[in-house]
């Protein structure tokens, strides 16, 4: 199991991109140079791997890269951003016993040139594991699911490594547990030949405890566990549903494979397909079509755990159902609203189409549920969408080499609706249970067939 929050138990949700800049094949030098005198410059390559650490500079970067290119940072109160900063800075030091007795918010104006001047010179060179949670803090005041920082991962000698579990039930999105869950927690994915496989823990399997700690108390999702599995080594209760038996195995990270994310389809009834999208990644929508070359009578669009991710992708699958047809709008800040648009070079396939989904499709996932309900182009079935598509992200480097992900326009759905924090919802409500898993029973897919 990886020490990231999201790679632990939970999978990280890809963010709905905007399209790659033309100029993304730019040296990795020249696109992690700070704007002189501004806060960050756009980002047109990864982020370096070997950077100097983070420093006042760094956060000073971040405080002035949210207030020029947040969504709402040119209206925002700079005086809430260096709260927050603050507030976790310090935070960060009490946990190490490192408090300082000198260390005070100073008097904010809501000049955001003079606030930074003193919020500077109480820190003074700063505490950089302190500073990193500043940051860290700061852009989660934005309380915005497609707002994060993101550090460089040192390369792994020997490849990545984890438990193997890549997914459970009480994911939202895939990157935090939905306050929405209900019990049990069960595992939903398993690598194959990692450490959890090689336990014979399987999906389906119930999560009674992992460290002593419960998943839910009461009927409300346990948010304390995510600290128990974001630990290299955890200590797993396990229910199988299919007998009852309770075991428990400690786990402790080892060599995982992950393959990348690929296309799978299969024959369900006669002229009906089942196709998986496990995300919106470049060159999607064209792996889809192809596996419906022959037109099927009906199409079974699985995106259960579908994380998100191109926009693009997005309007060219929804051009081989429909042309002419507003997918959703992207809004600034002040000005019109930008519609998206079904991509009409797309053949149509003339297909009947029911679309699977569940808390694990965020973002693009949700641009593309959404699209299909509001235009009555197919079916919703499973259970509501994530609810996390505030709008698609760009990144932004800073001087540690870092990059900051910001939303700089607004999505919603093509009814002009807000999709994000609430989700899309199905209009046939068919859960996976763990004993669904456990035994290999699919209530979506037999749901669909009855419905087509």
């Amino acid at each position: 199991m990886n020490r990231a929050l999201c790679a632990a138990v939970l999978v990280a949700a890809c963010s709905m991109s905007a399209p790659a800049p033309a100029s993304a094949t730019t040296s990795r030098q020249a696109s992690s140079s700070a704007t002189p005198g501004g806060g960050c410059a756009p980002s047109t390559a990864p982020p370096q791997e070997s950077a100097p650490p983070t420093s006042v500079n760094t956060l000073r970067q971040a405080y002035f890269c949210v207030l020029d290119n947040y969504y709402s940072g040119p209206v925002m109160d700079a005086k809430a951003l260096l709260k927050s900063a603050f507030a976790a800075y310090t935070q960060s030091l009490m946990r190490r016993g490192a408090d300082r007795a000198d260390l005070r918010l100073p008097a904010l104006t809501g000049n955001r040139d003079t606030d930074w001047a003193a919020f500077a010179n109480v820190l003074g060179p700063g505490d950089p594991a302190a500073l990193r949670a500043a940051i860290t803090g700061m852009v989660a005041g934005l309380h915005d699911n497609h707002a994060r920082w993101v550090r460089p991962t040192p390369s792994q000698e020997g490849g990545p490594t984890g438990t193997g579990i890549v997914g459970a039930s009480a994911q939202q999105g895939g990157s935090q547990l939905d306050p929405a869950a209900r019990p049990p927690m069960f595992i939903t994915r398993v690598l194959p030949g990692s450490p959890a496989a090689k336990a014979g823990i399987r999906a389906g399997d119930i999560v009674v405890k992992a460290d002593g700690v419960p998943p839910f108390i009461g009927d409300t999702v346990n948010q304390g566990i995510l600290d128990v599995f974001a630990s290299g080594t955890v200590r797993l209760t396990l229910k199988r549903p299919t007998t009852g038996r309770t075991r428990t195995v400690e786990l402790r990270e080892g060599p995982v494979t992950r393959q990348p994310p690929a296309v799978t389809s299969k024959k369900l009834a006669d002229g009906v397909i089942h196709v998986r999208l496990p995300g919106f990644y470049e060159g999607a929508a064209d792996q889809v079509i192809a596996r419906l070359k022959g037109r099927p009578k009906a199409v079974v669009l699985d995106l259960r755990g579908n994380g998100g991710g191109s926009p693009r992708e997005v309007t060219r699958l929804l051009g081989a159902f429909a042309h002419g047809k507003v997918t959703s709008y992207f809004c600034p800040l002040k000005g019109d609203c930008v519609p998206n648009r079904t991509d009409d070079s797309v053949p149509l396939l003339g297909s009947r189409l029911v679309v699977l989904t569940d808390r694990g499709c965020a973002s693009a996932c949700e641009d593309f549920s959404a699209a299909v309900k509001d235009n009555g182009l197919g079916t919703l079935v499973g259970t509501r969408t994530a609810g996390a598509v505030s709008g698609p992200g760009e990144g932004y480097l800073l001087d540690d080499g870092s990059l900051l992900l910001l939303p700089k326009v607004r999505h919603l759905g093509p009814a002009r609706e807000i999709i994000d924090t609430i989700g899309v919802p199905v209009d046939h409500y068919a859960p996976m249970t763990a004993l669904d898993l456990a035994t290999g029973r699919d209530p979506g897919v037999a749901k669909a067939l009855a419905l087509l």
